[in-house]
């Protein structure tokens, strides 16, 4: 039986492929379950310092894996909906507050979960045939996996309203002009190791320092001024402290390059 999940370590990048193409990497329960599970443990675990999420063959994911769900409806369950606390909401809240930096590598279709699951990444690399759709609405379902939190965020209120609600596709031209993609390449088969390539310039960098620049963003977004000035004094608490930080400001010192071994 194929894996639904692929997870390949260089040096200090992991990536996380959503290995089911024949179903355009549509997420069912054994998929769900093993990156809610996988991110986990990738979060306590100090030898991985950039995750790059992608999916395997011409879709990054196609969201929620319907005909299983259409199975659970017509089982006559009354909870069939119970995956958005087990699996979805999980997995949002390992993604958005994983202490170092999230690449998504979205090579074709991002639909629905899945392409809540893009928005959920610090950086996300297209190609020519990247698209989003925020399909909820097509079956009658409202937003989950994070999308009302993180949509709004990327291209404000009332174009995620437009998204969400006319649950029309954006192409990747427009996903870049509305930050929906932070960068694209010329051709969809270097979407990959272009991801691959900037998880890996991340992993070099001062790993404490980016998971504290995510959490003091994330207290600012929905904060006062008070509240951010109050996480930005935590965080360069945190940091101030850290080997990286007194050994790169030596190098500058010295006008040497800074060796960042995150930590």
């Amino acid at each position: 039986m194929t894996e639904a999940l692929l997870v390949d370590r260089t040096d200090a990048v992991v990536t996380l492929t959503l290995n089911r193409p024949s179903a355009m990497n549509s997420l069912n329960v054994e998929l769900k379950e093993a990156l809610r599970d996988t991110l986990a443990e990738l979060e306590a675990d100090r030898s991985c310092r950039a995750v790059v999420l992608a999916g395997a063959g011409k879709s990054f994911c196609a969201g929620q894996d319907l005909r299983e769900h259409v199975a659970t409806l017509e089982s006559g369950s009354t909870n069939s909906l119970d995956t958005v606390q087990v699996h979805y909401n999980p997995i949002a809240a390992r993604l958005s507050s994983m202490p170092k930096p999230v690449v998504a590598a979205v090579r074709g279709m991002a639909a629905g979960a899945g392409a809540s699951l893009a928005f959920l990444a610090d950086i996300r690399v297209g190609g020519p045939s990247t698209s989003f759709l925020m399909a909820f609405a097509k079956v009658g379902l409202a937003a989950d996996t994070g999308a009302s939190w993180t949509l709004p965020r990327l291209v404000g209120h009332a174009k995620a309203v437009e998204l969400l609600m006319l649950a029309e596709p954006v192409r990747a031209e427009e996903a870049c002009r509305l930050g929906l993609l932070t960068r694209m390449v010329e051709d969809d088969e270097g979407v990959l190791a272009a991801a691959q390539e900037l998880a890996a310039r991340l992993a070099a960098g001062p790993t404490v320092a980016y998971g504290a620049i995510k959490r003091q963003l994330s207290v600012a977004d929905a904060g006062t001024l008070a509240d951010a000035l109050a996480a930005e004094a935590q965080a360069q608490a945190i940091c101030g402290g850290t080997a990286d930080h007194r050994a790169a400001t030596m190098a500058f010192v010295n006008k040497q390059p800074a060796v960042f071994e995150g930590r």
